[in-house]
């Protein structure tokens, strides 16, 4: 069985990691989160779950105003071939969520590691960044540096891209 929210939030209280979550109408697209802005600060993302020709996974977590070209970002993330999307199966199957709820959250589900997370350098940063808890009907703000504590906890070592300008990936 998947990780549900209740169990993410044992997770990172057992980290000592302290978050805020606010629940809210289920919300899908990056456009239909936009109407939380100015209630929720920090960083906003959109999470793409893309495969490559191998079928090696990736989670990609970018700013949500992030300009991500999929015909290129191949070469930049070291994948073998174009990226497409993968299939809601897959990303019930692999992390454990549905499409409108990925999450950089749900790689608590990602056992053993096997899916490379590409997080925007902006978060890691980042005095607050919002993800969804594992379903799209609540946010959860947590700090950029506890957030690469939970990453380190699940075995998820973040290749980190400045996605603002076109960099090549930063070393942590």
């Amino acid at each position: 069985m998947p990780a549900t929210a209740p169990d993410l939030f044992a997770f990172l209280a057992g980290l000592g990691i302290a978050t805020q979550t606010t629940e809210h109408p289920p919300l899908f697209t990056v456009e239909e989160s936009r109407r939380l802005r100015g209630v929720l600060p920090g960083l906003n993302a959109k999470n793409l779950f893309l495969k490559d020709k191998k079928d090696a996974l990736f989670l990609v977590v970018a700013e949500e105003g992030a300009a991500i070209d999929l015909k290129r970002l191949h070469e930049r993330i070291g994948a073998r071939g174009r990226l497409s999307f993968g299939s809601a199966e897959r990303l019930l199957a692999v992390l454990g969520v549905t499409p409108g709820s990925v999450t950089p959250f749900a790689l608590i589900n990602d056992r053993p590691p096997s899916v490379q997370l590409v997080l925007d350098a902006r978060f890691a940063a980042a005095d607050a960044a919002n993800f969804h808890p594992l379903v799209n009907t609540a946010t959860t703000t947590i700090a950029g540096a506890d957030l690469l504590r939970f990453f380190a906890a699940t075995g998820h070592d973040p290749l980190l891209v400045d996605f603002s300008e076109g960099a090549e990936p930063a070393d942590l």
